[in-house]
């Protein structure tokens, strides 16, 4: 017994080719404009708000470093010279891998000044850097 034929032709499978090659063009067009925008957003900004749960909190395991407006280096309460910053750092690194910095600084305080602490804080291999801020006024 034959089998009959079918009037339709039968046509191998293919794989095509340059509809992915498009697709992959545009995927690494959409992840290089993605990451140009991602640029920006990694600029610190200076112009910090005022906040209205801020309070004063001063524990042994926080780092804390002060930026006066005349740029002097505070940690804690203690003045410091900006040299000394990095051998405290690395001390309290020591003690604490993980230890959070938080930098403080005056509303007048020039964006030089902070900058310099942060470059010392970031050299240290400090991972986590936050900044605080002053609580509103009452009104």
């Amino acid at each position: 017994m034959r089998l009959l034929s079918s009037p339709v032709p039968q046509r191998k499978a293919r794989i095509e080719i340059i509809p992915l090659i498009d697709v992959m063009f545009f995927l690494l067009a959409s992840f290089m404009m993605v990451s140009l925008s991602l640029q920006n957003m990694q600029s610190k900004r200076m112009s910090l708000p005022d906040a209205v749960t801020a309070r004063p909190d001063f524990k042994p395991d926080i780092f804390n470093i002060g930026v006066d407006k005349t740029g002097n280096v505070s940690v804690g309460k203690t003045n410091i010279q900006i040299e000394k910053l990095d051998e405290m750092l690395a001390a309290a690194l020591k003690r604490n891998t993980n230890a959070p910095v938080f930098v403080t600084a005056d509303r007048d305080t020039l964006h030089g000044s902070v900058n310099r602490v942060l470059d010392r804080v970031r050299r240290a291999g400090v991972q986590r850097v936050a900044f605080t801020v002053d609580s509103k006024p009452a009104k």
